[in-house]
C-alpha cells in the first residue's frame, strides 16, 4: 500500500482527513485510521509478527482477521495508553468507556448482551443503546480486564471495539449496505417465485403436464436457494446464538418458520409430489427484511441526536505554543494547559477558558439556546460550541472523556439505555410468549395432524409467520429514543430511563427561587432620588463610579445599570465590608451602602424604606440621603408563562426557597400568586417534599443549588438548572439546558405523549397477537399474509414512535 493512501494499512478503512497516526512496517511509514489501529499494528512490529501483514490476501475485515493469535493474547486494550482516548478513569479502579457492538439486529440482540456482560464478576454497568448500538460500561479493573469484556462479548457471537465517530458512521454505512442487498435479493427471487407460483396455480385449472410442473418446481428451488441461504442467514445467526445461549429469543420462530418451508419444500420436490412453499418462504423472508430495513433506518434517525453531539467537536485545531508559534495537531493530541486559536466559524475543540479575544458563541446544539452568546476573557466556553464573530485564544480545561460534551453524551446513552418499568415488563412478556408460541404451533401441529393432517404444516407454518414478538420490545426503547432525541435539541437533557414516565405522571413542581424561577443576578429594579434636581441617571453613574473596582455581585449591577459611569472621577476611594463604599466625588465626599451607614455620615437616621421585597442601598453626603436604589433579582422571562403552561396541563406549582419572606413573597406574587414557603433550610425543603409524597402526590423538584441536592435527591422526579452546581446536577434524573425555563412544560407535554404512544404501542401489540394467532391457528391465515401482517406490525410500532420527533 502507497505510503499516502487513504485507507488503514490495518483494517482497510478509510483513514479520517487529518488524521496522523502512522507505524514502520517493512521499512516504510504506513497511514492508520485511528488510535486503535496504531496500537495494534505497533504491537504486531514490535513483537516480531510482521508477516502478518505479509501473508495476508487482502486488509482484514472481521476482528477476528485483524489481529493474529499471538497477538490478541498480549490483551492489547488492557494496555493504559491505548485506553487513553476513549476510557475514563473513575473512583478507584472503576473504569468507564464506550464501545460499539457490531452483530446488534433486535431488542432481544441488546437483551442478551446486557444479561451476558453483567453478569461477569467486576462489571459494574452495562447498557447498550439499542438506537445507536453504543454500549456503555463501568468495571473495577482490579476485578477484571476490559480485555475480558470484549472476550465475553465476542463469545456470543458480538464484535465489541473502542467508540470512534468515524468508525461508527463507516458500520451504519455498511450495515445499510449489507440489509439493502440481502433485500434486493429477497425481492428479485421473491418476484420470481410468485410469478412461477402463480403460473403452477393457473396449472392446476389447465391441466398443466406433470413435467412442466415438476420444471416449475425445480426453478422456484433454485431460485430460492439465494433467499435462504444468503438473504434470510441473520435468522438463523441469530436463532442459533439464542439456542447456543439456552433461551428461545425472537428469531427462534422466524429460523423455524424460513426453514421448515424450505426443507419440507425441497424434499416434496424431490419427491416430485406434495405441496411447496417456496412462495411462501421467499415472500416471508421479504416482508420481514423490509421491515427490518425500514425500522433500522427508523432506529438511526431516531438516535440521531446523541450522533449529532458526538460529531460536534472537529478532527483538528491549531495550538498555540508560549512563543506565539501555530501548529495543527489532532483533537486527541491535546492536553489541558494548552492554547488553542479558535477562529471566526470553527467549533472549539475542548472545554476552557477565553484568555484573548471576545466573541459570541452559538451553543444551539448543546444548550438549545437560539441565539450566540457573548464571551469575553475570563469566560468558560464549552467544546462543540461554534465561535461565530472574532477569533478566540482558549487555554484547554478538559479534554476527551472529561468534557461537558462527554458527559452530555453518556448521561443521554445512560438514559436511552435504562429501561421503565413498561419496558421491562414487556421484555418479561415477550420471552415468555416465544415460548409460548412455540408450544401453541406444536399443539397447532398436533390438532390438524389429527383432523387434517394435508394442512398440518401450512397452518402451523402461518402461525409462526403471523406472531410478532419483536413488536413487544420494540414498543417502549423506540419511543423513549425518540423522545429523548427531541427533548435534546430543544435543550432539556434526559439523564435517567424514568424520567419521561415519572414526569408524565407529576402532580405538582417544587422550584427553587433564586437562579431557577430568577435569573440568579442582580439587577436595578428602581430608583428613589430624595433630592430635588438629583435624578435617576446621576444617582447610577455616582453610584457605579464608587463600586468600580468592586467585583460584589450588587456592584456589578449597579456597573450594568449606569448610562454613564466613567464621567465621575472617584478619588480617596475606601471599601468598609459590610457597610459600604465612601469617596471623593468633585470634592464631595459621598458614601454608598447600608441605609443606617450611609444617613449616619449627616446624623439622620436610618430611612423608612417603602419596598422590602427588594435590596436596597443608599447615596448620600454629608448634607443627607441623595437617593435609594432598590435591587432585586428578576425573574425569568418565561417564568410567569411557565407556570400558567403547568397549571393548563393541570400541575400546581410551588416555591421552596431559602430567602427571606418578603423577597419569595414578591417572586410569587410577580408569577401568579403562587404558593411559596420562604426561609427554608435543606432539611426544611426535604421534609415538606415527603410531605407531599405522604398524600400520594408524585412532585417534581427544579433546583440549582448544592443546598438543592437533598431534596432533588429525594423527589420523584428531579430538574436542574444546567448553569447550576455540578452536584445538583448529578442529583437530578434531567439537566434543563436551556435558559428557556418554558422547556420544563414542553418536557411534561412530551413525556406525557410518549407515555401515551408507548401504551399504543404495547397495546397493539398485544391485540394484534391476539386476534391474529388464533385466526392462523384456525387456518385462515396463509402463510404469506402471515408474513405481511408481522412485518407490517413491527413497523407500525417504530412508525408510531417516531411520530415523537
Amino acid at each position: 500500500m502507497a505510503e499516502e493512501s487513504a485507507e488503514c494499512f490495518h483494517c482497510g478503512l478509510p483513514v479520517p482527513p487529518g488524521s496522523r497516526f502512522e507505524v514502520v512496517i517493512d521499512g516504510a511509514p504506513r497511514a492508520m485510521c485511528c488510535a486503535g489501529c496504531q496500537a495494534v499494528a505497533q504491537a504486531i512490529v514490535d513483537n516480531g509478527l510482521d508477516e502478518f501483514y505479509r501473508h495476508r490476501d487482502q486488509p482484514a475485515t472481521q476482528p477476528r482477521e485483524l489481529v493474529p493469535d499471538a497477538l490478541r493474547e498480549l490483551d492489547l486494550y488492557d494496555q493504559p495508553a491505548l485506553q487513553q482516548s476513549f476510557v475514563k478513569a473513575a473512583e478507584g479502579e472503576v473504569r468507564e468507556a464506550a464501545l460499539i457492538l457490531e452483530g446488534i439486529t433486535c431488542a432481544a440482540c441488546v437483551w442478551l448482551n446486557e444479561r451476558h456482560v453483567g453478569a461477569l464478576e467486576g462489571v459494574l454497568d452495562f447498557n447498550v443503546n439499542y438506537s445507536t448500538h453504543r454500549a456503555r460500561v463501568r468495571w473495577d479493573d482490579a476485578r477484571i480486564h476490559l480485555s475480558d469484556i470484549l472476550k465475553a462479548i465476542a463469545t456470543i457471537g458480538y464484535i465489541a471495539h473502542p467508540y470512534d465517530p468515524g468508525r461508527q458512521d463507516q458500520l451504519f454505512r455498511k450495515e445499510r449496505g449489507v440489509a439493502l442487498r440481502r433485500l434486493a435479493v429477497s425481492a428479485l427471487m421473491a418476484m420470481q417465485v410468485m410469478m412461477l407460483a402463480v403460473a403452477m396455480y393457473a396449472g392446476d385449472a389447465g391441466g398443466m403436464s406433470p413435467g412442466i410442473r415438476d420444471f416449475l418446481r425445480w426453478v422456484s428451488l433454485f431460485l430460492t436457494l439465494p433467499v435462504v441461504f444468503y438473504a434470510a442467514v441473520p435468522f438463523f445467526q441469530g436463532a442459533w446464538r439464542d439456542l447456543r445461549r439456552r433461551r428461545v429469543g425472537m428469531d427462534v420462530p422466524v429460523a423455524l418458520a424460513i426453514g421448515g418451508a424450505f426443507v419440507v419444500s425441497a424434499w416434496d420436490t424431490l419427491r416430485g409430489h406434495g405441496d411447496i412453499y417456496f412462495d411462501s418462504v421467499a415472500m416471508f423472508v421479504f416482508f420481514m427484511l423490509t421491515s427490518r430495513y425500514l425500522e433500522m433506518n427508523a432506529r438511526h434517525k431516531a438516535g440521531r441526536a446523541a450522533e449529532e453531539l458526538v460529531k460536534l467537536l472537529p478532527v483538528t485545531a491549531v495550538r498555540v505554543d508560549a512563543e506565539g508559534r501555530q501548529e495543527a495537531v489532532t483533537v486527541s493530541e491535546l492536553r489541558p494547559g494548552d492554547r488553542v486559536l479558535v477562529k471566526p466559524g470553527e467549533t472549539l475543540p475542548a472545554d476552557g477558558v477565553i484568555e484573548e479575544g471576545e466573541s459570541a458563541v452559538d451553543e444551539s446544539l448543546l444548550s438549545g439556546e437560539s441565539l450566540p452568546l457573548p464571551r469575553k476573557p475570563g469566560e468558560r466556553v464549552v467544546g462543540g460550541s461554534v465561535n461565530v464573530d472574532g477569533p478566540l485564544l482558549v487555554r484547554v480545561e478538559q479534554v476527551g472523556e472529561d468534557t461537558t460534551l462527554s458527559a452530555i453524551v453518556r448521561l443521554l446513552d445512560r438514559a436511552q439505555a435504562e429501561k421503565p418499568s413498561l419496558a421491562g415488563l414487556a421484555d418479561r412478556v415477550a420471552g415468555w410468549f416465544v415460548l409460548g408460541l412455540l408450544v401453541l404451533a406444536a399443539l397447532t401441529a398436533l390438532w390438524w395432524a389429527f383432523h387434517e393432517p394435508a394442512r398440518a404444516f401450512v397452518v402451523t407454518l402461518s402461525v409462526l409467520v403471523v406472531s410478532c414478538p419483536c413488536a413487544l420490545s420494540l414498543a417502549t426503547p423506540a419511543a423513549v429514543t425518540a423522545a429523548t432525541g427531541r427533548l435534546l435539541r430543544g435543550g432539556v437533557l434526559v439523564t435517567r430511563g424514568h424520567a419521561l414516565e415519572t414526569l408524565a405522571r407529576v402532580d405538582r413542581v417544587l422550584f427553587d427561587k433564586t437562579g431557577t424561577l430568577t435569573l440568579g443576578r442582580l439587577s436595578v429594579a428602581r430608583v428613589e432620588p430624595l433630592r430635588d434636581g438629583f435624578d435617576e441617571s446621576e444617582a447610577l453613574d455616582r453610584a457605579a463610579a464608587l463600586e468600580a473596582r468592586s467585583e460584589h455581585p450588587l456592584a456589578r449591577a449597579l456597573i450594568d445599570a449606569a448610562p454613564a459611569p466613567e464621567r465621575y472621577h472617584v478619588s480617596e476611594a475606601r471599601n468598609l465590608p459590610g457597610r459600604g463604599v465612601e469617596g471623593v466625588i468633585d470634592g464631595r465626599s459621598l458614601r454608598l451602602g447600608r441605609p443606617d451607614f450611609v444617613a449616619a455620615a449627616s446624623g439622620d437616621s436610618s430611612p423608612t424604606l417603602v419596598d422590602e421585597a427588594n435590596t436596597a442601598i443608599a447615596l448620600g453626603d454629608e448634607q443627607g440621603l441623595l437617593a435609594i436604589l432598590y435591587l432585586a433579582d428578576q425573574p425569568r422571562d418565561d417564568a410567569a408563562e411557565t407556570i400558567a403552561a403547568l397549571r393548563a396541563l393541570g400541575i400546581e406549582a410551588e416555591i421552596l426557597s431559602g430567602d427571606r419572606e418578603a423577597t419569595v413573597a414578591a417572586t410569587a406574587r410577580q408569577l401568579g400568586g403562587i404558593a411559596y414557603h420562604a426561609e427554608q433550610s435543606p432539611q426544611q425543603k426535604l421534609a415538606h417534599l415527603r410531605a407531599l409524597q405522604a398524600r400520594g402526590l408524585r412532585v417534581a423538584m427544579v433546583g440549582d443549588g448544592v443546598n438543592d441536592a437533598p431534596v432533588l435527591a429525594g423527589a420523584d422526579v428531579s430538574l436542574a438548572i444546567g448553569s447550576g452546581a455540578d452536584v445538583s446536577q448529578a442529583s437530578a434524573d434531567m439537566v434543563l439546558m436551556s435558559t428557556r425555563l418554558m422547556a420544563l412544560a414542553e418536557a411534561v407535554a412530551t413525556a406525557r405523549r410518549t407515555t401515551t404512544i408507548i401504551r399504543q404501542n404495547l397495546g397493539w401489540a398485544l391485540v394484534y397477537n391476539i386476534v391474529a394467532i388464533p385466526v392462523a391457528a384456525a387456518g385462515i391465515v396463509a402463510p404469506w399474509m402471515a408474513a405481511l401482517g408481522m412485518s407490517f406490525s413491527s413497523l407500525i410500532v417504530v412508525m408510531n414512535a417516531l411520530r415523537l420527533r
